[in-house]
């Protein structure tokens, strides 16, 4: 493998000059159009050099050689080598100018007078909060992730590359996800275009209609890494500044899809033209080939997808991907269009959480404390079942409180019976317990709880609610019903199981537990702990910080939507060759990706296969 290599402006210079004659190039794998690459080798004054004479030369000798050339001299000598500015003629070129002043014999060098651009930050309210854009040791106020504190220069290294490039709108960015709110203050001007046909900037494969609208929060904070509106003084910004985000969702309230749903948006973003998917999802360890065979579509359509190596089991800790047993698709799908991300901390090391792969996981990326976009304001209404150990919810019998201690903590428990989890439930009864809550003026409720059940055949455990308060199990909606002809014993307590309980967004929902049994047969019961309600209230000006290698994925997507901008003739190959070969070798990753590299966004621009085959004379 090539390593990167980094283009400094007089080889840039010299390759459009020498090649001034051809539409395009191609530097090994990367094919460059000449106005990409005249436009990015043009940084410097366009009709002036800077000329070195030789100690010899007097001052009429360096006046006769400039005039010779029908030049003028702005200055006399400059700078410790006493170069002059020289003024061209109209008509006369740098490469013109170049090759006439190193004929001379007076000459010792020659070369343009280049333009330096400010290593660009942007205004925005939040950004010294963006560690992972720019990391100078700064604690993350609003982290929860250990450490808050981080290692100055630990980062994607996206200010030198903000210089050469913040429009990455040309190419469109989908991102697959739960959606996202296309109203949030630094998303909305940078939305894609879907025209009539797509008034909201995308498709809803969850509820099939065209409102994309994000209802979990985690789809917007994505869009927010990889495009948030730069430079508005407001909020954050995205690694591109101006962007062209579409908004695909495929994932519930509740932060779950199908694989019809994804597959489905996976074609989507295809169909309308997506150069890069980012899909912060994955979870399943079976290998799905439908999804798969959408991946190599999107491959044949010149599509980069970008994903997200997992957070690991259920223990909180990292897991192989590529051990037996340990498999996450999307990430440990094969194709080459695909890239995998694991996440790091603000010191570079590999976040616990995070999932590696020596030959599934390619990069590395910042995922801890990140701050970006969200759909609007979130709260958590909690439930103990009791007033000074005094069961305070509705019953008909049968429900009590208890106090249990769970892993050698305390737990809050509604229990049937009020034994459980010693003694037995009552043969032919019907058990209700219910509790009303709230939830006026929110666009969503999902409610979570951890249980542990044990019924016989034919008994069953519910869960309902009602909208107009009172028992919700005469009338109301049933959110679960647990068995239907066979018994049903969890083994242990599961969860949290989360339920999207939006249909009942009212000032008098009820929500109810009931257990209904015949005469067959006794069992344990049912316990239920860890009762919450979580509301999302959708706004236009509110941010998250949160952790995942879910955030570390878009800021490898963002920075391939920028590469693809940068240079359209760009194809996914090339595009991901950069990133890879531009990255930043981090010890954290050896071993551990197939690179051992993070994300780098100034080495990834940088990064160009160099010529084969080709002479260029080198300028002294």
């Amino acid at each position: 493998m090539i390593e990167s290599r980094k283009i400094v402006p007089l080889v840039a210079c010299l390759i459009g000059t020498v090649f001034s004659g051809f539409s395009s190039l191609t530097f090994g794998q990367v094919a460059v159009s000449q106005f990409a690459l005249t436009s990015r080798a043009a940084s410097y004054v366009p009709d002036e050099v800077l000329v070195t004479f030789k100690s010899g030369a007097t001052t009429q000798m360096r006046s006769q050689a400039i005039s010779s050339l029908g030049d003028r001299s702005m200055s006399g000598p400059l700078g410790s080598r006493g170069f002059v500015r020289v003024k061209l003629a109209p008509g006369h070129t740098i490469a013109d100018a170049m090759a006439s002043y190193r004929a001379l014999a007076n000459v010792e060098s020659v070369q343009p007078n280049y333009i330096y651009h400010a290593q660009a930050a942007p205004n925005d309210a939040q950004y010294g909060q963006l560690w992972a854009f720019k990391n100078i040791g700064q604690t993350v106020a609003t982290g929860t992730y250990a450490p808050t504190t981080g290692t100055p220069g630990d980062d994607i290294n996206v200010e030198p590359a903000w210089g050469h490039i913040t429009d990455c709108s040309t190419s469109v960015v989908a991102v697959v996800d739960s959606g996202v709110n296309y109203n949030q203050e630094d998303l909305a001007l940078n939305m894609w275009n879907g025209n009539p046909t797509y008034p909201n900037h995308g498709w809803d494969y969850v509820d099939n209609d065209n409102d994309p609208m994000d209802l979990k929060g985690h789809g917007t904070h994505v869009a927010g890494i990889i495009g948030a509106t730069g430079n508005n003084s407001t909020g954050t910004t995205g690694v591109c500044w101006k962007a062209s985000i579409m908004a695909v969702r495929v994932l519930n309230s509740q932060g779950l899809g199908t694989t019809a749903n994804i597959i489905q948006g996976i074609d989507f973003a295809v169909t309308n033209a997506a150069k890069v998917i980012n899909m912060s999802l994955g979870g399943i360890s079976t290998f799905d080939p439908l999804f798969s065979n959408a991946i190599s579509a999107a491959q044949s359509a010149d599509v980069i997808v970008v994903v997200a190596a997992g957070n690991g089991g259920p223990d909180g800790i990292g897991d192989d991907n590529d051990a037996s047993g340990n498999t996450v698709y999307p990430c440990n799908f094969t194709q080459p269009n695909l890239i995998c991300v694991a996440a790091l901390d603000q010191n570079f090391a590999l976040a616990i959480f995070s999932n590696w792969g020596t030959t599934s996981v390619d990069v590395g990326a910042p995922g801890t404390n990140i701050r970006s976009t969200w759909a609007g304001t979130e709260n958590t209404i909690t439930d103990t079942f009791n007033s000074s150990g005094v069961l305070n919810w509705t019953t008909s019998g049968g429900w009590g409180y208890a106090q249990l201690t769970l892993l050698g903590i305390p737990v809050d428990v509604l229990v049937n019976p009020i034994t459980f989890p010693s003694g037995t439930y009552s043969n032919s009864a019907d058990n209700r317990v219910y509790k009303s809550f709230n939830l006026s003026g929110n666009n969503v409720a999902t409610l979570s709880f951890f249980t542990q059940i044990a019924v016989q055949a034919n008994d069953f455990f519910n869960l309902g609610y009602s909208t107009s308060g009172g028992d919700p199990f005469a009338g109301g909606g049933i959110l679960l019903d647990s068995t239907g002809g066979v018994a049903f014993n969890t083994g242990g307590v599961i969860g949290p199981l989360p339920y999207d309980l939006s249909p009942c967004i009212s000032a008098t929902c009820t929500v109810g537990f009931q257990l209904v049994t015949d005469a067959s047969g006794v069992d344990q019961g049912a316990g239920v702990s860890g009762f919450s309600i979580h509301t999302l209230q959708l706004n236009t000006n509110t941010y998250n910080t949160i952790d995942g290698t879910s955030m570390a994925t878009p800021e490898t997507a963002g920075v391939a939507t920028m590469l693809r901008a940068f240079n359209p003739q760009f194809t996914y190959a090339d595009v991901i060759n950069a990133i890879e070969n531009g990255g930043r070798i981090v010890a954290a990753l050896a071993g551990r990706t197939t690179t051992g590299k993070a994300v780098d966004a100034m080495g990834a621009l940088e990064y160009i296969n160099p010529p084969t085959g080709v002479a260029a004379a080198v300028v002294p």
